[in-house]
């Protein structure tokens, strides 16, 4: 009688899909969150992690609150959605919030898993001023955002720059235009999260 030895069957680790999303959030919105479901859902994210800049390197007059207050609208916006998560690394790290460094960041913290950069299709054209974007480009693939029936412009040529298209519900809300309903006594309703709305409020941000 032939008898076979055990049968081992191994199991591979799949590798874990995380998205990131950058930006100021000053304040958090709707378009935000929209941007991060549409990436999730469509790209099938494991994970999905919102990270709040310090200063953005193109925008550098764009944030008013401090990091407390803008790590707290966004907590206080996304604490009930278990897909979503908060990093408080560039917020810590201080000073300006360059992708490149939190690329590398999230890298050796994640080295062996897929990493997505989650950006609006109107950064396209400027990826080629991002700092150091060849090497960004091999850390991380990333994710433009772009609404139905309003293709957006290329990418500069830049080799190995590996982008993936996402159809996005996207809004037309701005924060600067949200700061500036503040300042005149409008509503955030339908704009914003309730709950980052009672903050606003409760803080007297952007009077």
């Amino acid at each position: 009688m032939n008898l076979a030895g055990p049968i081992i069957v191994r199991h591979v680790p799949r590798l874990v899909k995380i998205g990131f999303l950058g930006g100021s959030f000053d304040p958090v919105h709707f378009g935000h969150l929209l941007a991060a479901q549409d990436a999730y859902e469509q790209y099938k994210l494991d994970r999905l992690i919102f990270v709040p800049a310090a200063q953005a390197p193109l925008k550098p007059n764009e944030v008013l609150s401090s990091p407390e207050e803008r790590l707290a609208m966004l907590s206080a916006a996304i604490e009930w959605d278990r897909r979503f998560e908060i990093s408080d690394y560039e917020l810590r790290r201080g000073g300006v919030s360059y992708t490149i460094d939190s690329a590398r960041h999230f890298r050796a913290l994640y080295p062996g898993d897929e990493l997505y950069w989650i950006i609006g299709g109107d950064q396209l054209p400027k990826l080629h001023l991002w700092k150091d974007i060849a090497e960004l480009g091999r850390l991380v693939e990333f994710i433009f955002l772009e609404r139905p029936g309003y293709p957006v412009k290329s990418a500069s040529l830049i080799p190995g720059l590996r982008l993936h298209r996402c159809d996005g519900h996207l809004l037309a809300i701005s924060s600067t235009e949200l700061r500036d309903r503040m300042r005149r006594d409008l509503s955030l309703d339908y704009f914003v999260p309730h709950k980052a709305i009672i903050y606003i409020k409760e803080n007297k941000l952007y009077r």
